[in-house]
């Protein structure tokens, strides 16, 4: 797909969206579209995997006659092969161009579109009931339970409601996702685009859900630093799952994915954005719930490691974690105030002994004391797990103009001795509303990274010792100098200005004393 094309797809998809703008809230239309091109998705992929297993009867899956007995017999035998393979099973019946097509019908002689939304809901419930029992069940339990068809946000009546779902479908349908090409990913790429471009408009609220990509690629780029595969890839607060997917496409693959959310809603999203880019349900396993307090994976270890938590939030800091295998070698937990250690922690607990970590968090990590600053002494000073510190420049996330740092943490460290320090925070685009970062942004702090290069005024390799000296405070101005040494000023010079000055001054004084006298009025001065 052409750059070209790319951007008229996106047009396209930002045009359907604002069908519902004017209606409801971002929040809301965001679940409707979304959810809408999810299902036109499942459609797309049911179909093409049914005329593959009926090629060699000549016969296409639309053409099935559902209630004939031949026809039962067909689906049976593709309900069981789809249910394993895809995880789902929709009848003909029920594909989205097969419902677009009964709600262009007309019903009466005025004109009324069919009534849709009856049908909608229970296709949208089937697929949900078909995984029932088997192993996609989880992955596609109450996936579509935020697409409310009977709320009042689409219209006041039934009939205005079908109407506005009818268009929204209609404009949807005309849109080739060219499932059929196996190296595309244009709708994946549509639905990033897409929950991109609700993250902006969203505000604080976006940060629940979204990492700007500009940062995701450097996150992703740095866990995947000289490798080509990686057995699994973890996100404890994976909002929509795009910081999950950014990782995938460093690499030529990743085994599996792994993350946990605690919003039910962006929960639901991370496992739709999971399938739209073709990836295998066995091969995703999303948890939806609190990952400090309850975590879904404590058993396993993870190669890669991606995470924006959210920043200060807060925690119970229940004493009994103490005991917990997360925080026990720590003796102190994070602040209840400040859960950001608690990420950490947690986030290294599940390091595999080869892998690496990248983690985004407020400057505040960097420097503050008490029981932080403990836990950021024990990382340094008797794991040695920190291995880089990388400044990025105020208002570049969603909600939030703060300056953010990255830390890197590996538990086999290639430089055990040094820690880099990165300071990227003047290298980027400025923007009406929010900063943004380049891609030679991005690639001078990945190379930096990559080379463990040294640059007057960007990079630093600090010492065990230094950063000992320093009490373990990681505050970037500690090692990346990049003070400007100002300008000479030739005061010779200045004196000579400021005496051309006083003469002008006092011509000018004198020409005004003169007309005071022409007028017969007092000077001023």
């Amino acid at each position: 797909m052409s750059a070209e094309q790319k951007k008229q797809l996106e047009q396209q998809l930002w045009n359907i969206a604002n069908t519902l703008r004017g209606k409801m809230d971002a929040d809301d239309f965001r679940d409707y579209i979304l959810g809408f091109i999810f299902y036109k998705y499942l459609s797309e992929k049911m179909e093409l995997y049914a005329n593959q297993l009926l090629a060699e009867d000549g016969i296409t899956y639309v053409k099935l006659d559902e209630e004939s007995e031949e026809g039962r017999e067909f689906m049976a035998v593709i309900k069981e092969e789809a249910i394993q393979t895809l995880g789902f099973f929709l009848k003909p019946s029920e594909l989205f161009k097969e419902i677009v097509r009964r709600g262009q019908g007309k019903e009466d002689e005025e004109g009324q579109s069919n009534f849709i939304l009856g049908d909608l809901a229970n296709i949208l419930n089937n697929i949900e009931q078909s995984t029932m029992g088997t192993d996609s069940e989880e992955d596609f339990n109450r996936l579509f339970e935020d697409l409310d068809l009977t709320s009042s946000k689409l219209g006041r009546t039934e009939s205005a409601k079908n109407a506005l779902i009818i268009k929204v479908l209609e404009h949807l349908n005309v849109i080739d996702f060219q499932l059929d090409d196996i190296e595309a990913d244009v709708l994946g790429d549509a639905y990033e685009y897409l929950i991109g471009q609700f993250a902006s408009g969203a505000g604080k609220k976006a940060g629940e859900f979204y990492t700007p990509q500009q940062v995701s690629k450097i996150l992703a780029k740095i866990v995947t630093s000289g490798k080509t595969k990686l057995k699994s890839v973890y996100d404890p607060t994976c909002g929509s799952g795009s910081l999950l997917l950014r990782v995938a496409k460093e690499v030529k693959e990743v085994s599996n994915f792994y993350g946990q959310e605690l919003n039910r809603t962006t929960y639901n999203l991370a496992r739709m954005n999971m399938i739209l880019h073709d990836v295998h349900y066995r091969k995703f396993d999303i948890r939806q719930d609190d990952t400090l307090e309850h975590p879904g994976h404590i058993d396993k270890r993870f190669e890669a490691i991606v995470a924006n938590p959210p920043f200060s939030a807060q925690w119970s800091a229940n004493p009994l974690f103490i005991s917990d295998d997360r925080f026990s070698q720590y003796g102190k937990l994070a602040p209840a105030s400040k859960a950001d250690f608690a990420f950490v922690q947690h986030m290294v607990h599940h390091l595999a002994e080869n892998g690496t970590m990248a983690v985004v968090v407020a400057h505040g990590v960097l420097f503050r004391g008490g029981a932080e600053g403990h836990i950021r002494e024990h990382l340094i000073a008797d794991k040695n797990y920190l291995d880089a510190v990388i400044g990025l420049p105020a208002n570049i996330f969603y909600g939030t103009s703060i300056p953010t740092a990255i830390l890197v943490f590996k538990k086999c460290r290639e430089h055990p001795d040094d820690v880099l320090f990165i300071d990227a925070s003047a290298y980027y685009e400025k923007g009406k509303n929010q900063n943004s970062l380049r891609e030679s942004d991005i690639d001078k702090i990945v190379e930096t990274y990559r080379n463990w290069a040294i640059e007057e005024k960007y990079s630093y390799r600090a010492s065990l010792d230094e950063i000992r000296t320093n009490e373990y405070n990681l505050n970037i101005p500690r090692y990346v100098d990049t003070f400007a040494d100002e300008e000479a000023i030739d005061l010779q010079s200045i004196a000579e200005q400021l005496k051309m000055l006083e003469t002008d001054i006092s011509s000018t004084d004198a020409t005004i004393a003169e007309f005071c006298q022409q007028l017969n009025i007092a000077t001023p001065f």
